[in-house]
């Protein structure tokens, strides 16, 4: 008797899940769990890591993401308002930074403002935090600026032609009326923004960084060498997602009720 292709595709559909099923179950009993857990996570060497992750590794992080963050947002905002101008050299600024800065990976652009910018000039950072921050900031905000100039044109037109009929400059007009609006819109996405920032942070140990300058991916990696064991690295990424877990969840939040408000 023939078969019908949806039912031949039901059969191939089964076959699959059968063998996926197998094999997951066949990697489940070759496992050795005790080894495994064993290299991955030992409480011994979690104890060993506090208060260092804490007191050294986590503030560090959070000091290159706020600084970083607050760098990425004021040259954002001021970029998005360039590329909104109706002067064409501010715009064509801002589209020529967003599109080069976007384009180009972090970890490139870490490498050529930490070292080569002072290979080339002689010119050295004052401290790491700086030469850390303004990589993450300048890459930061070309996506802030995107987000911004996304929640600027969100407000209906008519509030910047009602503020110019009263007298407003261009200028008075986006600042006190047309920006204080898109925020409210795009602050979900700077949220997200603020946590993929916190992520990024982990490139910047490439720069090379002091013992009180450790992030937490440098934390983990160096704390891997000392013990011969991926304990640390594991903590190191349990505290990431203390970190973003929360934010991701605020941002949703925040989206949903955004939407629900302008129901």
């Amino acid at each position: 008797m023939s078969l019908s292709r949806r039912q031949r595709l039901r059969l191939v559909r089964g076959g699959v899940y059968s063998a996926t099923v197998a094999a997951l179950v066949l990697i489940l009993l070759a496992v050795d769990w005790g080894a495994l857990g064993g290299a991955l996570f030992k409480w011994n060497i979690v104890r060993d890591q506090f208060p260092d992750i804490l007191t050294t590794a986590l503030r560090n992080t959070v000091i290159f993401t706020i600084f970083g963050f607050i760098g990425g947002l004021s040259f954002g905002l001021l970029l998005a308002i360039m590329r909104l101008s109706s002067v064409k050299p501010y715009r064509w600024f801002a589209a020529t930074y967003i599109e080069v800065l976007r384009g180009i990976p972090l970890l490139v652009t870490l490498l050529i403002l930490g070292f080569g910018i002072p290979i080339a000039t002689g010119w050295q950072w004052p401290n790491p935090y700086i030469q850390g921050s303004v990589p993450l900031a300048l890459v930061a905000a070309a996506y802030i600026a995107e987000t911004v100039r996304a929640g600027i044109e969100a407000v209906p037109r008519g509030q910047m032609e009602a503020a110019r009929s009263l007298g407003m400059s261009y200028t008075r007009a986006m600042v006190t009326i047309i920006i204080p609006q898109a925020f409210r819109i795009i602050v979900p996405p700077l949220t997200n923004e603020f946590v993929l920032l916190i992520k990024d942070t982990s490139l910047i140990s490439v720069l090379g960084v002091t013992a009180s300058t450790l992030d937490l991916a440098r934390f983990g990696r160096n704390g891997v060498n000392d013990t011969a064991n991926a304990t640390p690295l594991v903590v190191a990424g349990l505290v990431y997602l203390a970190l973003t877990i929360p934010l991701t969840q605020l941002a949703a939040w925040m989206e949903r009720r955004s939407k629900a408000g302008r129901r």
